[in-house]
């Protein structure tokens, strides 16, 4: 299938007064129509900023140094403010993580939807009320005729982040970007958007990228999972591959901070460390100062995504005929590292 996005070796940098700081080096994935895409890690990781630039929101004097990000076959990296904002809401969709600071509190939620309706399509006044009742039906706002009238203080949180997903869908958009679009809601609430997003997905045949830290949202929602770490994505793949058997140590880390539900319990294993500091990311893997595998090679030089059974990870265990120095004896801590099956038994809105 023709991807719809394409995201082509996307580099954004922070030009400051000791140097120039890399934030998101050269990141590459592709979203077809219909599909949901999870980018995840810890914060720090480059998520957001990744999704900023795709929609033209970087904010000075963070800029893209590198990379083409593609629309339909349009590249879009590369337009001016007024161009972008023309795409942004007709073409492209976003939710945000915070549905109150996403709506303006002095105008109904009518007065916004039907702002946002008529500035990307050519209808009236009439025409575009008669569509934000619609959107709020198809969100699941019930007496929509009623809550139109309403201001965003007089709506839950879930029902104010329904309210930013119809404004998503505003214009039929064919991407739709949500940067942690359940993290401001509790477990039953989240539930419910999850399940909303992945009918439009289906229903619109609108390609979704959901950003966000939390692994049980991910494998709820994705088709495909892109983990970031310190700016770069360190495995890529299929969703049900990934939670299954998880390839990068950095991957198997996470699902093992996880508490499960299924009745099997177990202490839960933390990552040591945190995520480096954008001036004090170490040579070679980023990852490798955290790393119970790490050996000399992680140390010095840099993986690039490499297939494996599963999925494609950036880790020099799967680089097998090279992964020690010559005369070096293998080290039973250097293979591959295996997660027990993860799937249903994840606890979702545990943060990671």
């Amino acid at each position: 299938m023709t991807a719809l996005l394409e995201v082509e070796h996307l580099r954004i940098e922070l030009p400051t007064r000791r140097g120039t700081l890399v934030a998101v080096d050269d990141v590459s994935f592709a979203i077809a129509p219909g599909e949901v895409l999870g980018v995840v890690g810890e914060s720090g990781a480059g998520k957001s900023l990744m999704q900023a630039a795709i929609i033209g929101l970087l904010e000075p004097p963070l800029r893209i140094a590198g990379g083409q990000v593609r629309l339909a076959g349009r590249r879009i990296d590369n337009l001016s403010y007024e161009a972008m904002r023309r795409i942004r809401g007709k073409e492209i969709g976003a939710v945000f993580q915070d549905p109150l600071t996403s709506l303006n509190p002095l105008f109904t939620v009518g007065q916004q939807l039907t702002q946002t309706i008529r500035t990307h399509l050519d209808l009236g006044p009439g025409e575009a009320r008669q569509r934000a009742l619609l959107l709020l039906r198809e969100v699941g706002i019930g007496r929509a005729e009623e809550r139109i009238d309403h201001y965003p203080h007089q709506f839950s949180g879930g029902m104010r982040q329904r309210v930013v997903i119809a404004l998503a869908l505003a214009a039929n958009p064919r991407l739709i970007v949500a940067d942690e679009p359940t993290s401001a809601l509790d477990v039953s609430i989240q539930a419910q958007i999850i399940a909303l997003l992945q009918r439009l997905c289906r229903e619109h045949n609108t390609a979704v990228m959901v950003v966000t830290h939390d692994m049980g949202v991910i494998a709820e929602i994705a088709d495909r999972v892109a983990v970031m770490y310190a700016g770069r994505i360190v495995e890529s793949g299929p969703a049900r591959d990934i939670l299954a058997a998880p390839r990068h140590p950095y991957t198997v880390g996470l699902m093992q901070s996880i508490p499960r539900i299924d009745g099997q319990r177990g202490r839960l294993r933390q990552i040591e460390g945190s995520m480096p500091r954008l001036d004090e990311i170490p040579p070679g893997c980023p990852f490798h100062p955290r790393c119970p595998h790490a050996f000399d090679r992680c140390r010095h030089e840099r993986p690039d995504l490499m297939s494996t059974d599963a999925s494609d990870a950036a880790c020099w265990l799967y680089d097998a005929p090279n992964s020690h120095s010559p005369g070096e004896s293998r080290d039973p801590s250097r293979s591959p590292p295996t997660s027990e099956p993860v799937g249903p038994g994840f606890r979702r809105g545990h943060q990671t």
